[in-house]
């Protein structure tokens, strides 16, 4: 899955531009700046942006191609952040570290999505916050973005199964005109939330 990403971030052009997804930076915005970790962040986008912020950010993508446009954006802005080479599954995911997870188009196999996910809700801390964007299963066939697998594409639903301790205040299927580089354009169907990771 590595050389697939990093041909296709092999290009001058950031492929999903270069300014935050717009859904996580509202968001994030409304947040007291703390410890926020993006897994599979590619070419660094939203990282830059919460960098900007004050955010103590934690990154990860399988792409060194991704990685290294992320720096030279970071270079660019004139922040810094700490960003891991590996594949999801070897992330260590610590548990109760982070103040907020963000997943945007984070898609995952389902032969290992829910002990993923499970990781991940671990390693938020209790009362910290879920941030996500999706692609629906309503946009397979749509040429504005998302995996071409029906399996690799998340309903409400299922969000909501697979992290149980999060108590999300809204998560919903939205119609959104996306405006994300050359790889995110036009009308797409998103599954989209943010909730609470509930205390013990």
């Amino acid at each position: 899955m590595s050389n697939f990403w990093d041909e296709r971030f092999d290009s001058d052009e950031f492929i999903y531009g270069d300014r935050p997804n717009t859904f996580f930076a509202e968001q994030l915005q409304q947040i007291p700046s703390g410890r926020l970790l993006l897994p599979m962040e590619g070419e660094g986008r939203n990282a830059v942006f919460a960098a900007k912020l004050g955010w103590d950010v934690e990154a990860f993508d399988s792409s060194k191609v991704g990685i290294q446009k992320a720096k030279q954006l970071a270079g660019k802005k004139e922040v810094d952040f700490s960003y891991t080479h590996c594949r999801i599954e070897e992330f260590p995911f610590p548990k109760e570290r982070y103040d907020v997870v963000a997943m945007v188009f984070a898609h995952l196999p389902p032969d290992i999505r829910p002990e993923v996910h499970q990781k991940i809700e671990q390693s938020i801390k209790p009362g910290g916050q879920l941030i996500v964007e999706f692609f629906h299963p309503d946009q397979l066939g749509r040429s504005s973005g998302g995996p071409k697998i029906l399996d690799m594409l998340y309903s409400p639903e299922l969000i909501q199964k697979d992290f149980p301790q999060i108590k999300f205040q809204h998560l919903n299927r939205v119609i959104e005109i996306l405006k994300e580089g050359s790889h995110h354009q036009g009308e797409a169907i998103l599954t989209r939330g943010t909730g609470v990771k509930v205390r013990n």
